[in-house]
Order: structure tokens, then C-alpha cells, then sequence
């Protein structure tokens, strides 16, 4: 118990990493500060960053998605019971 306590205390007892800041282009996307093209630490774009676009999924890939699962639940239902250790099943020793 003592060393649980004590592995606590040094967890606690650790010091935050702290995150880079994040700097800017022109066009609102996220660069690594210093490289050319990057904005100045603080400088937010106008509008707000840019948002990435992402398409809507469609409906084949929807299809494909519940078919996965369905077959991933299935797999897992025909599963055989399970209802732990039996005395006859330990090794003797």
C-alpha cells in the first residue's frame, strides 16, 4: 500500500509537459511556427481558422460500415459460453 501511496505522489508530483503554440498562414491553416510562410505566435486569421473540408459519408460506405459490424457481432455472439475455471480443468499438482 505504501508503494502505491508513493507511486501516486511522484505521478502527482510530475510536472505538466507544456504544448508549442500554434501558428498561422495567410489561409488559416495550422503550420509548424518559423517555417517560412508562417505567421507571427498569436496572430489569429481572419474568420477564424479554416475549417478542413470533409465530405459526407455515402451511402455505400454507410453500408459497408454496418455490414463490419454486424459481422463483428455476429462472430462475437457465436461465441461458445464461457462460465470460468471447472475443478476438473486445473493441473494437478
Amino acid at each position: 500500500m505504501a508503494a502505491a501511496g508513493a507511486g501516486l505522489a511522484l505521478l502527482l508530483a510530475a510536472a505538466p509537459a507544456a504544448a508549442a503554440p500554434t501558428c498561422w498562414d495567410r489561409d488559416g491553416v495550422a503550420v509548424r511556427c518559423g517555417t517560412p510562410g508562417a505567421m507571427p505566435v498569436g496572430w489569429e486569421p481572419p474568420g477564424g481558422p479554416a475549417a478542413p473540408d470533409t465530405p459526407d459519408p455515402s451511402l455505400a460506405q454507410l453500408a459497408g460500415l454496418a455490414a463490419v459490424l454486424g459481422g463483428l457481432f455476429a462472430l462475437l455472439g457465436l461465441m461458445p459460453e464461457f462460465d470460468g475455471w471447472d475443478g476438473r480443468e486445473r493441473d494437478e499438482e
